[in-house]
């Protein structure tokens, strides 16, 4: 497929170029280049008008509470989502398996349509819980990293005591792990050193929330005298998730030792737990991805996780973020962190991207197409969107 007059999005600055034409073969961007011609019998499109973006990388994301939209809005952080006692524990081991999967694929589709076509979601209820998540999604054509978890948590004595991963689980966590991308960790608060080091060794994707919360910071040093996000490193991540109340020197640790942090404004502010220092975190070095975390409390939306971010770190911290870097967190970076070929335009990169309408309503006239998209676009302003080299979801 060759791709002539588009607007593109290239590489990994997301440098701007207003006329070009990309072909599209073998599910990757085969050549970018304004004087490419299509070759015998190939399709050629018109891409006149559109502005091609990379697909969204939803970086973090935890699809299984799709059911429970909305509940308990005036509940605590761990009344909610709490993996041992909190209300979503409980809807996932009573909610049928049936109703489960179709409120996942229900999820999925409004992915799709807003651009998203990787997502990384922390996979609950074990091994069920995977293959749940992966018969829902046999029939979508979305990128999906699933990230494991086994039904073990540490309580505070646990921790105090530093027990060990169980050897009669490890049967358990090896069958996880052949049907999965690797393991997504709750937290150090419920596991402790020796867990974390037990985990540390699995040769697949390792991630974990982390300094989330005052409470949790706050908990750790009590239990152990140690920092939460100290604790997490254990675990040898390849990224950490949230970070909001990370200090400068954890921050400075994560920068050294993982690949990057993942960061969900919109949910840490829907739980009342405040939002990321985006300035401190980037000055330490660290890498950053968006996601959008649990369903039942936050939409899946990309557009309007980076519109948040842009402006209630304004709003609170009276200093601008730069548009760009805010799309990069929500294309570039999280192939980076993934180490995955994936939300980037250029040559010998999956052909993931999102078609923009440049004359939609709301985006007429463009001046500035990386503000545009961040704090004007929506699903609305998407005509189609591509997936390893095929339309799934509109046209162009």
């Amino acid at each position: 497929m060759l791709i002539k007059n588009i607007s593109i999005l290239r590489g990994s600055e997301l440098d701007f170029v207003s006329n070009t034409n990309v072909r599209v073969q073998n599910k990757l961007f085969k050549k970018i280049q304004s004087k490419t011609k299509p070759a015998a019998n190939e399709n050629s499109i018109d891409g006149e008008g559109l502005l091609m973006i990379p697909g969204f990388i939803n970086a973090h994301t935890h699809i299984g509470d799709s059911i429970g939209k909305d509940i308990t809005l005036n509940s605590s952080i761990d009344e909610k989502i709490h993996p041992v006692f909190g209300v979503k524990s409980k809807i996932l081991k009573n909610t049928s398996d049936a109703n489960l999967e179709s409120f996942m694929k229900n999820t999925c589709h409004s992915m799709i349509g807003k651009g998203i076509t990787t997502f990384v979601d922390f996979r609950e209820s074990g091994l069920n819980g995977v293959r749940l998540l992966k018969k829902a999604l046999s029939d979508i054509p979305l990128r999906a990293i699933i990230l494991g978890r086994m039904d073990l948590y540490h309580n505070h004595d646990e921790i105090k005591r530093n027990l060990p991963f169980p050897k009669a689980e490890s049967d358990k966590l090896l069958m996880l792990l052949k049907e999965c991308d690797g393991i997504g960790i709750s937290g150090a608060n419920e596991n402790s050193i020796r867990m974390l080091n037990y985990y540390s060794k699995v040769s697949k994707i390792r991630a974990i929330h982390s300094s989330e919360t005052q409470e949790s910071v706050a908990k750790s040093k009590m239990m152990t005298g140690k920092s939460e996000t100290i604790r997490a490193l254990s675990l040898k991540p390849d990224f950490l998730v949230h970070m909001t109340y990370a200090s400068k020197a954890d921050l400075e640790a994560t920068s050294k030792k993982t690949r990057g942090i993942v960061i969900c404004p919109r949910a840490n502010s829907s739980l009342a737990e405040g939002i990321p220092d985006i300035e401190l975190m980037q000055k330490s070095g660290c890498t950053l991805a968006l996601g959008t975390d649990n369903v039942m409390i936050n939409s899946p939306d990309m557009f309007r996780e980076m519109d948040f971010l842009w402006k209630v770190t304004m709003g609170i911290h009276k200093k601008r973020i730069d548009p760009r870097e805010i799309l990069k967190m929500a294309t570039v970076n999280g192939g980076k962190i993934l180490k995955k070929d994936v939300g980037v335009i250029e040559s010998g990169k999956v052909a993931d991207c999102v078609f923009l309408d440049k004359h939609a309503l709301d985006l007429e006239p463009m001046h500035n197409p990386y503000a545009s998209i961040v704090h004007r676009a929506s699903e609305s302003a998407i005509k189609a969107v591509m997936i390893e080299g095929k339309i799934v979801h509109g046209k162009i």
